[in-house]
């Protein structure tokens, strides 16, 4: 399969980042890593290879993203705030950077973001922060509740907290773009993390938010389930 490595000076974060295209045509899915994890993981993994049939088929491309979580999510020693704002820029270098950079050799318009563990929860709160943005997110063994990061509450994490922002939102246009997203959440029943699934779940009903809720055996949270709920929710609800 066509498979190929980028780096370069990111503008937004003052430093160089990294990371792996898989494919050459199909939707466009970024891919973000486990909790401080790298761009390479998802390939190291095996989740490629489960997606094999559809990147040698032209049928999804892969740009499997690098993390900054040290420097802001598990960056414990510094201000919450600043830690958000660290965030903030990494969502901007990836919506004005690695977008025109995928646009620029894959016209496709379909977007899809999906990751594991914590990458699912990065996934879901670039969602539901830019449905603009994306047409499908597909959250593997994720957790939406956000606040245990933090000793004190700002209003910075709250806009970063699924759980917190999404039942007081209001705007109709903000809405309106959430419910044509493609939703899928996947994990295991005995996961620590399903509460805040099933919370979530509950949320975007009552929003009018469709979506696909899946509820797997057993704790599901390893690579080796993440590539079985993979190739069955890629093209959308099973």
């Amino acid at each position: 399969m066509h498979r190929s490595y980028h780096c370069w000076h990111s503008s937004a974060l003052g430093r160089s980042m990294e990371l792996q295209v898989f494919g050459y045509s199909g939707p466009i899915c970024l891919v973000f890593p486990t909790s401080q994890g790298r761009f390479y993981d998802y390939a190291d993994f095996g989740m490629v290879e489960a997606l094999s049939h559809w990147l040698e088929e032209g049928l999804l491309q892969l740009i499997c993203l690098d993390s900054i979580d040290a420097e802001s999510w598990f960056n414990y020693h510094a201000d919450t705030d600043v830690r958000m704002q660290r965030h903030d820029q990494y969502e901007q270098y990836i919506l004005n950077e690695v977008r025109p950079f995928a646009q620029a050799s894959n016209p496709n318009n379909t977007w899809i973001v999906t990751g594991c563990s914590f990458g699912a929860s990065h996934a879901i709160n670039f969602a539901f922060r830019h449905p603009e943005v994306v047409n499908r997110v597909i959250g593997l063994s994720g957790m939406y509740d956000l606040r245990r990061f933090f000793n004190d509450y700002t209003e910075a994490v709250y806009y970063h907290n699924p759980i917190d922002f999404l039942p007081n939102l209001t705007e109709e246009k903000q809405l309106a773009r959430m419910r044509q997203l493609d939703i899928i959440l996947a994990i295991g029943k005995d996961d620590t993390s399903a509460w805040s699934n099933h919370r979530l779940s509950h949320i975007l009903w009552n929003k009018g938010i469709w979506h696909a809720l899946r509820i797997w055996n057993g704790w599901a949270h390893d690579w080796a389930s993440w590539q079985r709920m993979i190739t069955l929710y890629i093209d959308g609800h099973d």
